[in-house]
Parts: structure tokens; C-alpha cells; sequence
């Protein structure tokens, strides 16, 4: 693995443990509803840009939710500043992460196969 490479992952995990803290206990915005997980933040190397992955479960409104964290990105990059020792604060992009829901979809698939391999063998 390149110096740089693991740098840039050292970087990633703090902007996404920052990011947590931030979203779920610092801001105040009444559209981001719902429970709030940053699953992976992946930073560019020249550090102008992260783009964050945020899973969203019991939310109403996901569209709203994405809407209000775009609206409070400039906060949270403020925060991410103050916490984050680096010479550019990245500018923050916000992505839907649809990897547990589809996980879980996968999940049910199985266990449907599973039930009629059982029925075909009782049979």
C-alpha cells in the first residue's frame, strides 16, 4: 500500500467519525429525520472534495433528509474544520448508501429460497 494511500485512509475514517459526531448530535436541522449512519466518507487526494455515504433507516422523507444535509453542509464542514487538523477542509458532497438495504433484500431472498427447498423436500 502506497504512503499516500494508507494517509488518505487514516484521513477517511477521522472525517467519518467526526462526521457521525456531527450529524447525530450537533446539528439542528428539523428536515434530517430519521436514524443517520455516515457508512464511508472517501476524501480526494488533493483533499478539496469527500464525498460522504450516509444510510438512512426509519426516515420519512429521505429525499427531505438528503435536501437538509446538503443545506447544513457548510456547518458541518465549519465543525469539521475546527476538529480536523488539515490544511483544506474538504467541500462535503452527501450520497444515499442503499448497501444495508439491499443487503437485507438479499437476506429475505435466501431465506425464501431456503423455505421452498424445504417444502420441495417434505413433499
Amino acid at each position: 500500500m502506497p504512503k499516500n494511500e494508507a494517509r488518505l485512509n487514516r484521513i477517511n475514517e477521522e472525517l467519518k467519525k467526526e462526521l457521525s459526531q456531527i450529524i447525530n448530535y450537533e446539528l439542528k436541522n428539523p428536515n434530517i429525520t430519521g436514524m443517520l449512519s455516515v457508512t464511508k466518507v472517501k476524501i480526494t487526494p488533493d483533499f478539496k472534495y469527500a464525498k460522504v455515504y450516509i444510510s438512512i433507516l426509519n426516515s420519512k422523507n429521505i429525499e427531505k433528509t438528503m435536501l437538509g444535509l446538503k443545506e447544513s453542509s457548510g456547518f458541518i464542514r465549519s465543525k469539521i474544520a475546527k476538529t480536523v487538523n488539515l490544511r483544506i477542509t474538504p467541500e462535503l458532497t452527501f450520497e444515499i448508501d442503499d448497501s444495508l438495504e439491499y443487503g437485507a433484500r438479499i437476506d429475505s431472498i435466501l431465506k425464501d429460497l431456503k423455505l421452498d427447498k424445504k417444502e420441495e423436500e417434505n413433499k
